[in-house]
């Protein structure tokens, strides 16, 4: 079932319209956020880089190549056909909708607080007005807790979340918000997820815009993948031991537009 899974692939296959029953297709996922996508060694590895392989096998690739793509690329990447699909902790919102076809999603994260292991006055997402909180690049996170919930914070920069990470255990910000998994995956010692989400994380395949075939075909390859126990197989693979509370059963889709 899971066998298939051990990738190493990396590529420059350039993406065409049509997905479903291509020979190669070019995947975008990140190359920082251990868990869900890092490149080591030239290699990318983690949950969305195993779960791209799978969707894409599911779709007739033979082969199956990973470029990276940040937050603030992602549009971009798609757009100029450099990639066909991403999973890169793309979570599915309104506006992006409106610039890509969104599957899925394939998980539904939510969103939680990192702090340092000694900070005592962040318990939850309150707790953060009039503190120093990293905004990276190209994310909707912060928005989130600023303008949804107007939280007033001190909005400090990242490049990406591995940059707030940094950012944190130097001292420069108080307090990094996303998705959990993304959080769980910089798990360490001297860091510590606060444990009080506060809305979801939709996570979606994200392809051109109106490439609704396969939108179609990849959710069905989103529900083959939680039916045949390779989601929850991979899920406890790469978070098991986060202490998540981990969710196996399929998501309910968004429907493709």
């Amino acid at each position: 079932m899971c066998s298939a899974l051990a990738i190493g692939l990396a590529g420059c296959a350039t993406a065409s319209a049509s997905i479903p029953g291509k020979d190669v297709i070019v995947v975008g996922v990140k190359a920082d956020q251990p868990g869900l996508g890092r490149k080591e060694n030239g290699v990318f590895r983690g949950f969305e880089v195993d779960v791209g392989y799978y969707i894409a096998r599911q779709l007739g690739a033979s082969r199956v190549t990973f470029k990276e793509v940040r937050s603030d690329n992602r549009e971009e990447k798609l757009n100029e056909h450099s990639v066909d699909l991403v999973l890169a902790s793309y979570s599915i919102t309104p506006d992006r909708a409106t610039l890509v076809t969104f599957a899925g999603p394939y998980y539904v994260a939510h969103q939680d607080v990192m702090v340092r292991r000694g900070e005592t006055g962040i318990r939850g997402v309150r707790d953060l007005a009039g503190r120093k909180m990293c905004q990276a690049s190209g994310s909707v996170s912060t928005e989130r807790v600023v303008s949804g919930l107007g939280i007033r914070t001190r909005l400090v920069p990242g490049s990406s979340y591995s940059d707030c990470v940094a950012k944190l255990r130097r001292g420069d910000v108080d307090a990094v918000s996303t998705g959990d998994l993304v959080l769980a995956g910089f798990a360490a010692p001297d860091l510590r997820i606060v444990n009080a989400p506060f809305t979801d994380e939709r996570y979606g395949i994200g392809m051109r815009k109106g490439d609704i075939d396969a939108c179609e075909a990849v959710n069905r390859a989103i529900t083959t993948m939680y039916q045949d126990g390779t989601a929850g197989w991979l899920l406890r693979k790469w978070f098991g031991s986060s202490g998540l509370k981990l969710v196996e059963e399929v998501p309910q889709f968004e429907g493709c537009s």
